[in-house]
This record gives structure tokens, sequence and C-alpha cells, in this order.
């Protein structure tokens, strides 16, 4: 504005304090409507990320089974899955972490008697106990050899007669150190495999609590998301056959 402007009394255009105030509001409001999507786009791309390494280990298993004439691994106390595959997968031990996990250190049991670096490094999944065959085709002597890890065959791929039902690979807790998902653990099962790691939120679902969801890597193949709880009821599709899912079902969730 010009001097000449000012002596005749024309006044300066400025924001007062109100509009700036209001214009502050109108920001934190968009903002706040902006940072859900935002928070759920990057789960998104986390749950992604994590489907894709279930689908790598899968592939792994696969070729595995091909190259042991059809048979999965042996249950092991020695040389798990991780380890197993560790070839197959590339040896990239990041694999074996989902990127939605809670710490960069869930908890594994690692391996007794082994310093398998597969085996011992921080791990997200676990793989099918194929408890409810073993127990039906076993001697009492040879499943305890088979649940302590030292019964020398595993499973058969051939005998899953639903292998689009049957999940190979998922998702456990943080909390949980386990390799194989056993469904001779009753209901307890619910508290080692993760059925809702994947929120809305993107955090990490308290156990039972029921949102969300998680992903599996199946049988056949394919890979899916879960919504909770729907992996264990109304059909545990851990089990291998259509009357063991349904009589291995969790039914204890909240509705």
């Amino acid at each position: 504005m010009t001097p000449e402007q000012i002596c005749k009394g024309e006044r300066i255009r400025a924001f007062t304090l109100i509009e700036l105030l209001i214009v502050i509001a109108i920001i934190a409001i968009l903002a706040a409507m902006l940072l859900p999507v935002l928070t759920r786009a990057r789960e998104t791309g986390k749950r992604i990320a994590c489907l894709d390494n279930l689908k790598q280990l899968e592939l792994a298993a696969q070729v595995y089974v091909d190259e042991n004439q059809g048979y999965y691994p042996p249950r092991s106390d020695l040389d798990r899955w991780p380890d197993k595959f560790y070839d197959t997968y590339g040896r990239k031990l990041q694999i074996l972490l989902c990127p939605s996990e809670t710490t960069n250190a869930p908890i594994t049991y690692g391996s007794v008697s082994s310093n398998n670096v597969a085996d011992t490094s921080p791990r997200s999944y676990l793989i099918n106990g194929w408890n409810d065959f073993f127990e039906n085709t076993l001697d009492p002597a040879d499943l305890a050899n088979y649940m302590d890890g030292t019964y020398p065959q595993g499973l058969k791929q051939s005998v899953i007669m639903q292998p689009t039902q049957t999940i190979l690979l998922g998702e456990k807790t943080s909390q949980a150190g386990d390799f194989y998902a056993d469904l001779s653990e009753g209901d307890d099962i619910e508290s080692r495999v993760n059925e809702s790691r994947h929120d809305s939120n993107g955090e990490d679902s308290i156990i039972g609590m029921g949102s969300g969801g998680s992903n599996y890597a199946m049988v056949d193949g394919s890979g899916r998301f879960i919504k909770f709880p729907l992996s264990l009821d109304p059909l545990n599709l851990w089990a291998i056959g259509n009357s063991n899912q349904v009589a291995y079902a969790i039914t204890s969730f909240p509705q």
C-alpha cells in the first residue's frame, strides 16, 4: 500500500486472530479425518507384505514335498521347518517375520540341541502340527514319539482331502514361541495362533477379543486373509478332514 493510500485512510486488510484460529481448527479436523485412512492404508501394506512372506514359505514347503516323496518335514526338536525350508526361501530370515509384528523379537523356543540360525531367528509364523491325523493313525507310543519330535516321518500331502480348506502355515502370537499349531492343545490353541494380528487400527489385537483377522497359507498353495475367528470357528481349518474340522472347532470366542 502506498503512502498516499494510507493518508486517505484506506485500511490494510489482514487475518484477524479469530480467522487464524478457524483456519487452524479446520486443518486439525481434516488431519483427524485423514489419519485413520492413512493408518489403515499403512496396515494394508503390511498385511499384503506379510501374506507374501507366507506364500514364499508355502512355496518352499511345496518344493520340500516334491523332493521328499510327497511328505512334509517330520516333526523334530533338532531341525525344524524354518531350517528345512531355509535354502528354498533364499536364506532370507526376514521372511520369517511379519511386518505387522508389535515387536522385533517375538518369542521363539529355538532348538534344544541345535544352533540352526533359521530355527532360532525371530519368527511370526507356525506350521500345522497335523495332530488330528496322527492321533487317529498312530498307536500311543508312536504318537508320543511324534509329539516329542522323534518320529521319523511327516505327513504325506496326499492324505489331505481338502487342500483349499486346510491351513498349512499361519501367524502365531508374539508371546508364543511354538513352531507347530497343535490341535491336541484344545482351546489353548487360540492363545498360540494369532487370529487377529491385522486389526483395522493397525495394532496387534488382544487375544480373544474378536476383531481384524490374520493371514494364512493353504495346502493348495493359495494365501488368504481370514477374519477372526473363521479359521477356528465354525470349522477348524487346521484339521485336515470335514468331520475333524467340526470336531476340533473352537466355539469359545466372544459373540
